[in-house]
């Protein structure tokens, strides 16, 4: 389906618990590091598991642009062959709308010899990059953001500098990853500092450490704000990448709302990727706590405020400040998309997220009304809201194609399950 997706997709609530076994695509977070890394590293590196999508895409293309050779010989396996550094590509590296490819690499081109401009598209240009271009300045690599958001001009001399560097990593954690998987390749040591303790999402700093040393890096946690790299760079290997836990969020979602059982072939505790933690919070369902703090599994808020609406009481989501500057503002998109299901259904106070549950929406569904759903070319939204048709009569989600930055796979996977999925224009 996802190859010929219509411009919309109205949902038929299913008249029975959703049931079977559901295989996630592999984690975004981790395949797009370590497709870096392995580019990192000199010789052939086997990654498997791994997620083919948009995002992972734009990565594998960049890095081909690099003199990287990034093979694919079937759905789920890259091979990765290189020399152990990037080569200056012939024009400017796009992007798309991928946050963590154009972090990455924003940090990881300081090692080439030339100039590399890093851009991506009118959504990119608008996301926040300026805390880790200064951080870039104070190891002595010449790079510039005239707006603080891509493009990203980097002047390399082939060096990553040494010493320390002090990173505000409030408003994204990848700003943090960014330079701890570029420091391998310094002149000495480097030591990155957070200049506060807050940190967006800091589970995936540990997702970035674990990959890292997995080719070789010798990183060291200093303490709860600091860490200490070693100028080893890195060594080739294969790697299995786990399934996405923000994947399976929707299809934690679908147990909670539809009573069924899905078997994801691995448990929650298996992960190690912080948004399956939402597990334990949709498995409360309809009586979800009052008030979720949602910092720590950011990516999951989408799909728990969602299931929220049908909650049995209200549902407060705290420490989202963060979702203000990914693909889109999803603070403001949840809440439009929630008030356009039910008048009043959400609303934003300050930068929380409200959300005014209404069991009673759970009988809703053969009402003839249409919520016509905006996803703002994101795919979190667009996959969240699709949980609330499992329920309501007349959802329809504009841009399903919007999936396949992170989940090509996604109305497939429904349609599997047993949900009607009708094109509609």
């Amino acid at each position: 389906m996802q190859n010929a997706l219509p411009p919309a997709l109205t949902i038929t609530p299913p008249d029975h618990p959703l049931s079977g076994r559901v295989s996630p695509p592999g984690s975004k977070s981790i395949t797009n590091r370590a497709l870096l890394l392995a580019a990192l590293a000199e010789g052939t590196s086997r990654l498997t598991g791994a997620l083919k999508s948009k995002d992972t895409a734009l990565m594998a293309r960049a890095l081909r642009e690099m003199g990287v050779t990034v093979d694919e010989p079937d759905a789920t396996t890259f091979l990765i062959t290189s020399p152990g550094r990037l080569q200056a590509p012939a024009g400017p590296l796009f992007l798309g709308n991928a946050g963590t490819a154009t972090r990455f690499l924003t940090a990881a081109v300081a090692t080439i010899v030339g100039t590399v401009v890093v851009d991506g598209d009118e959504d990119m240009r608008l996301r926040p990059i300026l805390p880790l271009v200064e951080a870039l300045n104070t190891l002595g690599i010449d790079a510039r953001s005239p707006s603080g958001c891509p493009p990203v001009t980097i002047h390399g001399t082939g060096s990553f500098g040494q010493g320390r560097v002090e990173i505000d990593a409030s408003l994204s954690s990848q700003y943090v990853s960014a330079l701890l998987m570029a420091a391998p390749l310094g002149e000495g040591p480097i030591e990155i500092a957070l200049t506060g303790k807050d940190i967006g999402a800091r589970g995936y700093v540990d997702l970035t450490l674990a990959a890292m040393r997995a080719f070789g890096a010798v990183v060291e946690a200093r303490d709860d704000g600091s860490w200490l790299v070693q100028p080893t760079g890195y060594k080739a290997a294969d790697f299995h990448v786990e399934p996405d836990a923000s994947a399976a969020t929707y299809l934690w979602g679908i147990e909670a709302l539809t009573g069924g059982r899905i078997d994801l072939g691995v448990s929650a505790d298996a992960f190690t990727q912080p948004d399956a933690a939402a597990k334990a919070v949709l498995a409360q369902f309809p009586n979800m706590p009052a008030v979720i703090d949602g910092s720590q599994m950011q990516d999951a808020v989408p799909t728990m405020a969602v299931v929220a609406a049908f909650n049995n009481h209200p549902v407060r989501f705290v420490g989202i400040a963060n979702l203000r500057v990914k693909e889109t503002d999803r603070i403001r998109a949840v809440a439009n998309e929630l008030n356009r299901l039910r008048p009043n259904l959400a609303r934003e106070e300050g930068d929380d997220l409200i959300v005014n549950a209404d069991p009673s929406l759970m009988q809703s569904a053969q009402r003839n009304a249409t919520s016509r759903i905006e996803t703002y070319h994101d795919h979190r939204i667009a996959m969240s809201f699709a949980l609330a048709g499992l329920k309501m009569g007349g959802v329809t989600i504009l841009d399903p194609a919007c999936t396949g930055k992170t989940y090509p796979e996604y109305w497939d996977m429904l349609a599997g399950l047993g949900v009607e999925l009708t094109p509609t224009a």
